[in-house]
């Protein structure tokens, strides 16, 4: 809900590119996917599920990814985004994932 005025400016420049395409109609009718929301399990990235932040009233993981009431519990999964961004999020998660590894290797120091 937080992002839905980017994911409308990207879908009306979609529409517009795609329409540049000749005979794209044809091969991906514009109706069948722009405009339709996709169902949680349709989404390959759920995420928003597990936030993190400084406050444990208002999140469930610290700035590291670790549960705020378990002390050996991290996270690395999309799950700690807050919402869903425009873009495929893999390459930030692997970069978040290992950020936190580093944090754990200074921890057991």
């Amino acid at each position: 809900p937080n992002n839905e005025e980017g994911h409308k400016r990207l879908q009306a420049k979609l529409k517009s590119l795609l329409r540049q395409i000749e005979g794209m109609e044809h091969i991906i009718p514009l109706q069948r996917f722009l405009g339709q929301r996709i169902p949680l399990a349709g989404v390959a990235h759920q995420n928003g599920t597990i936030r993190f932040g400084n406050d444990p009233k208002t999140s469930a993981l610290d700035a590291n990814c670790k549960a705020h009431e378990v002390d050996n519990l991290y996270v690395v999964d999309a799950s700690f985004f807050p919402s869903s961004g425009a873009v495929n999020p893999a390459l930030t998660i692997i970069a978040n994932a290992l950020r936190v590894g580093d944090h754990l290797l200074q921890r057991l120091k």
